[in-house]
């Protein structure tokens, strides 16, 4: 790890010098003994080589994309490795050394790094009862059951203390395709399962696997690749170098079991490390930004001689609309998707207005939204808004809710000739899709939560 002063001339020089390009290979190709070029994927699989020194760790790599593609820094950057041959991959934790990661990576392999948002990284943090059912969940201490966020956290992070994870799962029997459902129980020691029942006492439990030599992925194509009853499949891989047989093989039955047992994996594996990565951003940030409170946003209306607050709520969106409306008829210098001043007025001028915005994914099918939020985090208002691929002319808005994810169909509504559009069949309606957002990013409204966090794709 660097000193922070000789990282920060290290990522200003990549950023300000000219690139220069250097042939390599899928993992990465020896320059001097204190230096590589790697590649990084995202995921549009358009790659960027570059030179990093060998002690570099993944939060370093992250924050080096960030400056060159003048990214915003939230926090949820995060390198992935990606095993194309296994079909799997994992979050490669922000202390973690790239170059122990690469020196796994069998030669005749695909192997890559990725770099992409991911909002649900450290989120158990924040609500760590979402992602740890209580009915999953035992612990040996006097809380008699009774526990809140804090308490927790603290046992998974205290070695002292006993959390267990237990339930059953689907589980690939070695050497053969079948699967078979097993209680299993996961603690400090290991992974165990049971061969009668569900029975945790010693000897009817079998170890199948530790943390301190394996990491935790997901299976990217369960069903297709591993031939998993569900969608939901994840795996045990020793960091060290073996067949793809070595795998213990997973499966959940839904999305939200399958998060708390890697959850807890992880928290197993490296404990307060992951705190410590989690609450590292935030100490370094000496100048807290401005924040403002969505309940100390206020109603103003100045068309008078004196400015008053609109208390009542349809009047308040009414004047919305209009003040949206009158805003855009006035701009007549607003980008279009080209770049170029949009001069034109009426419906198509509005419907130009989305193009260029970060949330919006022009042809993106229903499946491809749903794996696009995946990656980037099944957090509580994680979105993008996309055309409809069935119905012409429509947007759907595709919104993450307790770790499923939506679709709400956008339908444009003709009045006297102007065109707006609508998540509630006319009853709140929008001057444009950017008005849309900006309103339910402020307003829950029909939605089951707010807008929060936007899939966004970036070019490296």
């Amino acid at each position: 790890m660097f000193p922070c002063s000789s990282l920060k001339a290290w990522f200003t020089m990549l950023c300000t010098q000219p690139y220069i390009g250097y042939r390599v290979s899928s993992n990465s190709q020896v320059l001097s003994p204190n230096r590589k070029v790697i590649k990084v994927y995202n995921e549009d699989n358009t790659s960027r080589a570059v030179e990093v020194p060998t002690d570099i760790t993944a939060r370093d790599i992250c924050q080096l994309f960030v400056l060159k593609n003048h990214c915003i820094d939230d926090h949820s950057w995060t390198l992935f490795e990606h095993l194309t041959h296994l079909s799997i991959e994992r979050i490669i934790e922000d202390h973690e050394s790239v170059m122990e990661v690469l020196s796994g990576w069998a030669m005749d392999t695909d192997s890559r790094l990725y770099f992409r948002k991911n909002y649900a990284k450290y989120e158990f943090f924040n609500k760590p009862l979402d992602f740890f059912p209580d009915h999953m969940v035992s612990i040996s201490s006097e809380t008699n059951g009774m526990m809140n966020h804090s308490q927790l956290i603290q046992t998974f992070l205290n070695s002292s203390t006993c959390p267990e994870i237990h339930g059953h799962l689907h589980a690939k029997e070695q050497g053969r395709k079948s699967w078979k459902k097993f209680y299993f129980v996961l603690r400090r020691s290991g992974l165990y399962f049971s061969n009668k029942g569900t029975s945790k006492e010693p000897r009817h439990l079998q170890f199948i696997a530790e943390f301190s030599d394996g990491d935790v992925y997901t299976l990217l194509s369960a069903r297709k690749i591993h031939g998993a009853p569900t969608d939901y499949g994840f795996c045990v891989k020793s960091t060290k170098r073996g067949s793809p047989r070595d795998l213990k093989l997973l499966c959940a039955d839904d999305e939200q079991t399958r998060t708390c047992w890697v959850t807890a994996m992880r928290l197993f594996k490296y404990g307060m490390q992951l705190y410590q990565n989690f609450i590292q951003p935030h100490q370094k940030q000496k100048t807290p930004m401005r924040s403002i409170s969505e309940n100390s946003l206020v109603a103003m209306d100045f068309s008078g001689h004196k400015s008053r607050v609109i208390e009542n709520p349809s009047e308040a969106l009414s004047v919305a609309v209009e003040e949206g409306l009158s805003w855009r008829r006035k701009s007549c210098h607003r980008l279009s998707s080209h770049g170029s001043p949009s001069t034109s007025q009426g419906p198509m001028s509005n419907m130009a207005l989305h193009m260029a915005q970060p949330w919006f994914h022009s042809k993106l099918s229903r499946d491809e939204a749903h794996r696009l939020i995946t990656q980037q985090g099944l957090i509580d208002g994680v979105f993008l808004l996309r055309d409809s691929q069935s119905n012409p002319n429509t947007f759907v808005l595709s919104l993450c809710h307790t770790q499923r994810i939506k679709h709400f169909q956008i339908l444009p509504v003709d009045e006297e000739g102007e065109l707006f559009y609508s998540l509630d069949d006319g009853h709140t309606r929008f001057a444009d899709l950017i008005q849309l957002v900006e309103f339910y990013q402020l307003n829950r409204g029909v939605l089951p939560c707010k807008l929060k966090h936007h899939c966004a794709r970036i070019t490296l």
